[in-house]
Parts: C-alpha cells; sequence; structure tokens
C-alpha cells in the first residue's frame, strides 16, 4: 500500500511563504521612504541651500595716527567697548603747540602786511582821478596788495594746517566697537600711519557664507537666511538677507592661485563667499565676533 507524504511546510506557511511576507512588507517599508523623501526633498530641502563653511565678518577700524611724535598716554586696552569719539591715545604735543604759536605769528605778520597795502592801494585809486598819482604808482601798490594777498592765504593755510596737527596729537575712536589688537605703548614714538589697534563693529557685522558653486544657481540678492552659531548652539537662531556674491572665489584671491592650465587637471569644485547681512537687533541681544562659525540655510524658494 504506498503513502502520499504531506509537506508539513505547505506553499503559504512554509519558510518561502514567511520570506515572501517579509520581503514584500519590506518594499513596503523602503517604497515608503522613498516617497516619504521624495515628498520631503520636493517640499523642503529643493526650496534650501545649506552649508557649514561659513564666518562672522567685519570691516574693522584700523586705528593710525596721522602725525609722528612720542605717546603720552593710552586710555584703552583689548577687548574694551568703545563708543565713536571717544580719546583711545594722546600724543605729546610739545612740537605741535610752537608750531602753530609759530604759524599765528607769521599768519598775524601777513595780516598786517596785507592790511597796510589794502589801505595803499585804496589811497591811490582814490587819488588816480585827480591825476596825483602815476600809472606806475597804481601799479606798485596793485602789486603789493596781490603779493601780500597771497602771502596772508599761506600764511592762513599753514596756520590752519599746524592747528590740524595739534588736533591730531589725540586720536579718538572713528566708530563704536571693541578694541582689538591694541601694540602702541605709552613712551613709544609712533609714525604716521604706523598700526596701534584695531576696532570692531560687534554691532554690524556680517557673514560670509561659501557655498558650493553647484548650489548658487537659484540664488539671489533679497533671499531670506537661518543662522544659528556655534557660539550660543541651534537654539538661538539669527535672521539674514542676502546681500550680494563676491567678485571671485577663494581660490581666485589665494596668496598663490591654482595654476590649472598647467599638467595634468583634475576638477575641484569651487566654493563662492555669499554674503549675508545680519538683523542689528538680534546681535544686540547674542553678540557675535569675528570670526566665529555659523551653519547658514537660505531660501531659495523666493
Amino acid at each position: 500500500m504506498s503513502t502520499q507524504r504531506t509537506n508539513y511546510f505547505d506553499e503559504n506557511n512554509g519558510p518561502k511563504g514567511l520570506r515572501r511576507k517579509l520581503f514584500a512588507k519590506f518594499a513596503v517599508i523602503l517604497g515608503s521612504i522613498i516617497i516619504l523623501f521624495t515628498l520631503y526633498y520636493i517640499m523642503v530641502l529643493s526650496k534650501h541651500i545649506t552649508t557649514d563653511n561659513a564666518y562672522v565678518g567685519a570691516n574693522i577700524a584700523q586705528v593710525t595716527p596721522l602725525v609722528s611724535a612720542p605717546v603720552k598716554d593710552v586710555l584703552v586696552d583689548d577687548t574694551q567697548a568703545v563708543k565713536k569719539g571717544d580719546i583711545l591715545v594722546t600724543l605729546d604735543n610739545t612740537d605741535a603747540t610752537l608750531f602753530l604759536k609759530e604759524a599765528e605769528a607769521r599768519y598775524q605778520t601777513s595780516l598786517a602786511n596785507f592790511n597796510k597795502a589794502k589801505i595803499d592801494l585804496e589811497r591811490r585809486e582814490a587819488l588816480s582821478n585827480t591825476g596825483s598819482v602815476s600809472g606806475d604808482e597804481l601799479t606798485a601798490a596793485k602789486n603789493a596788495y596781490n603779493t601780500t594777498k597771497a602771502e596772508l592765504d599761506a600764511a592762513e593755510a599753514t596756520r590752519d594746517k599746524a592747528q590740524v596737527d595739534l588736533d591730531r596729537t589725540i586720536i579718538k575712536a572713528p566708530i563704536d566697537g571693541i578694541i582689538s589688537k591694541r601694540q602702541v605703548q605709552i613712551g613709544q614714538h609712533v609714525n604716521t600711519g604706523m598700526p596701534l589697534m584695531i576696532i570692531v563693529p560687534i554691532d554690524d557685522v556680517y557673514v560670509d557664507a561659501n557655498f558650493k558653486e553647484v548650489q548658487l544657481s537659484k540664488v539671489k540678492a533679497g533671499q531670506e537666511a537661518i543662522l544659528t552659531s556655534d557660539l550660543y548652539g541651534d537654539s538661538i537662531e539669527y535672521h539674514g538677507v542676502v546681500e550680494g556674491f563676491s567678485g571671485g572665489t577663494g581660490a581666485a584671491f589665494a596668496l598663490i592661485p591654482a595654476q590649472n592650465a598647467t599638467g595634468n587637471w583634475i576638477k575641484v569644485v569651487q566654493r563662492l563667499p555669499v554674503r549675508i547681512k545680519l538683523d542689528k537687533s538680534e546681535l544686540e541681544k547674542h553678540p557675535l565676533r569675528v570670526g566665529l562659525s555659523m551653519e547658514v540655510d537660505v531660501n531659495i524658494s523666493k
């Protein structure tokens, strides 16, 4: 008598059927993930570009003397906040004071000579109609008047220059900001144009975001950006606006630019700095410093 062997694992409940069910579930999950990611990319990611290659910058003010003199006093130090017009450094004004006195004396002398020549000319012009004064005398009086007038103008300019030089012995802050890189000391003799310190305007900083060139096709001035700083973390957000693009990539302005026209060449994606202006009210609440790292997200949908 023959018996038919029954397969314990049928087609639907056996290992093959279980694998098919698991594979079907995996395919559904994978397909859902792909669909969700595609929708997220279309609705969110495609409308934003991001980079963490971004740094805070500012138009700093270089403090330099406009006259040469010994340093009498230094009233500020690094990290100190100053306002526009605050006195930073005073130079010895002995020489400048003497030059001003000499210039004032020359000016007074020239003024006296000019007044005398002016009176002589007016008298001769009044008498010229009566024939009491010859033409040569009148011409000489006019020449004397013109000469003393030129001397007076030169003396006045010299006096004004001496006054300016005296005023420049007091060096004041040109902008509001923080003192950095102070290099001047009391007693040091400084020359015109010598760097003394810099002032960083922390309430008027910007961010240069270095985006890859392949990210910039839809970026334009006026677009909004959200930024975060490593200093404060992701909980503090800054809002900014794209101001414009740099005139060249970082490689173009490097000290030794790449020579792509020589040797074997490998294409390297370049980065172009994009200037982003920050909200000043947010900077007042959470000040930034030049050189800090930032993360930037620009909305390119508008």
